[in-house]
């Protein structure tokens, strides 16, 4: 058997209801997990949920909101009842509000934090709770947070955003030394992705020209890729596969760790 088969494993994708999770939701049950998409976007997340489940992999959908702490309790619970178990978490769940320092907004600011950094924090203290000896899956497993290249790189407009995703690269690293310290049997690592034409990627392009850092969105996005040693964009599966990966065994002796998945842009 492959070190990457998943076979039997369950899994809760946040945010997997389109885009970057929605794309880690479809690997990680190709690779032969059951999968659970918990997300705010509930008749979204049930179609992204249908078709998994036509691809004769076991997938359901669960209401989440990440900066809600009883919608994590509900969740996670939710996805013990449904699966059977719990052995993976993917922290996917973010919102990117573009803005240039000068003018960023104190709500939008609260918002970024809220999601990215607050909903990621409580995905580990659940996904723990769940995992360690005692818990009501009890099994350890493996955490994987989102990171982002913007946390390894000073790119205009995503002051606040990049701070955020910072944040999760230092949530990840304390995180998997008090699991290991205390025995929960939980690696925990994390992924920085690339720059990804999904909705979240485009829009971005967009409002790095509204403005005025940029002259065209086709300007914009050469100048991601120039800064792109692969000379190209990213694309979902290369998360995708990344966070199969860490989710496996193939990772089994790694926790801790951030892993670029940037085409060297980050570098």
């Amino acid at each position: 058997m492959s070190v990457y088969d998943l076979t039997g494993r369950k899994a809760l994708v946040t945010g997997g209801a389109r885009g970057l999770g929605a794309g880690m939701a479809e690997a990680l049950a190709r690779a032969g997990a059951a999968v659970v998409i918990g997300d705010i976007r509930e008749e979204l997340g049930e179609a992204t949920a249908d078709a998994i489940k036509k691809t004769g992999a076991d997938a359901a959908f669960l209401p989440l909101d990440v900066t809600d702490e009883a919608s994590w309790e509900r969740a996670i619970e939710g996805t013990i009842a449904e699966l059977g178990g719990l052995d993976i978490v993917v922290n996917n769940a973010g919102v990117e509000i573009t803005q240039l320092v000068a003018d960023v907004d104190p709500d939008d600011i609260r918002k970024m934090l809220d999601v990215n950094i607050v909903g990621t924090a409580l995905g580990l203290k659940h996904a723990f709770r769940a995992m360690r000896p005692g818990g009501p899956a009890g099994r350890g497993g493996a955490v994987v947070n989102i990171a982002s290249v913007a946390a390894t790189i000073a790119f205009p407009g995503i002051a606040v955003y990049s701070a955020t995703k910072s944040a999760i690269d230092r949530l990840t690293r304390v995180a998997a030394m008090e699991s290991g310290k205390l025995g929960y049997g939980v690696r925990v690592n994390c992924i920085y992705p690339g720059l990804c034409p999904t909705e979240m990627g485009n829009q971005l392009a967009q409002d790095v020209v509204a403005l005025g850092l940029f002259p065209t969105v086709p300007e914009a996005i050469g100048a991601v890729i120039g800064l792109t040693p692969q000379g190209r964009l990213a694309e979902v599966e290369d998360m995708a596969d990344a966070v199969v990966f860490l989710a496996s065994d193939g990772a089994r002796f790694i926790t801790g760790a951030g892993l670029p998945v940037d085409g060297g842009m980050g570098m």
